[in-house]
């Protein structure tokens, strides 16, 4: 009957009230009226960019806008549609040149937010004052090999404290000097950290290090760091893809955002499997 239904409108504008009225009077079943929000919800902006606002209902992700792809314009006029729609907007791989764009771009609409900019980690969360924190998903941990993988690192603890996540970080503690990773890791466990994001670069030994310790899973981030034939992160990604230790899963070269999203939705399971 759905199909039928959905048929007949091809070609209408399909309304989100038309949608729950639909669904209300018997005309579409539940699942086909959930398909149908989740069709709506994805917008167009301008010919710029498909927006998703409505993800983090369906998903429990935010949608996040990847903004050194884009000019600072088109990355502020985004960033506006996101927030106007949503209450808030995640923006990675910000650089001083966009930032400014999109204060300049909510100054000039008159439009107040709450903005945190985090220059290492070149991310930014704009809120509306109204909006809610995100509730509680549980504790990550969050590691790096050395300084230089601080960046990636900070790219992740944002993700992850978006997301809810209380986040307790150890840097600088690579296998060069192997004994200061003992008790980061004892602090990290006594805490309770249900995953535990591990970035490194040069030969990328570190998250097999950790993942052969610990009895939590570890998340592998090889960052773009090292020399000469090492390239810019592939001798650490192809290290930890081939790691011996299991439990240990690997993102791709620099992805901070994707291991602190991953590293929160296993912290939000845990938490609640830990409530039954």
């Amino acid at each position: 009957m759905g199909d039928r239904i959905l048929e007949e409108e091809k070609g209408k504008t399909r309304t989100l009230r038309s949608i729950l009225d639909a669904c209300r009077e018997g005309e579409i079943d539940l699942e086909t009226a959930e398909r149908e929000l989740n069709l709506f919800s994805i917008e167009k902006l301008s010919e710029i960019a498909a927006i998703d606002p409505s993800r983090h209902l369906r998903r429990g992700v935010p949608e996040v806008v990847l903004a050194d792809s884009k000019s600072p314009e088109e990355a502020a006029e985004i960033a506006l549609a996101l927030f106007r729609k949503n209450g808030y907007a995640f923006l990675t791989r910000v650089d001083s040149l966009r930032w400014r764009e999109i204060v300049d771009a909510f100054e000039q609409n008159d439009i107040r937010a709450v903005m945190h900019y985090n220059e290492k980690g070149r991310t930014l969360i704009i809120r509306d004052e109204n909006t809610p924190q995100s509730t509680y998903w549980g504790k990550v941990g969050i590691i790096t090999a050395g300084t230089s993988d601080i960046p990636v690192a900070e790219e992740a603890r944002e993700a992850c404290e978006f997301m809810g996540c209380e986040v307790i970080r150890a840097y600088d503690i690579g296998i060069s000097a192997l004994h200061r990773l003992f008790s980061p890791l004892i602090k990290m466990l006594e805490k309770g950290v249900s995953v535990i994001v591990v970035a490194a670069g040069m030969e990328g030994a570190l998250p097999s290090v950790v993942s052969g310790l610990v009895p939590v899973p570890v998340i592998g981030v090889p960052t773009p760091i090292g020399y000469g034939f090492g390239g810019r992160g592939e001798a650490a990604l192809k290290a930890m893809l081939q790691s011996c230790s299991p439990g240990l899963v690997v993102v791709n070269i620099g992805n901070g955002f994707g291991a602190g999203i991953t590293a929160a939705l296993i912290a939000r399971q845990a938490r609640g499997k830990s409530k039954k």
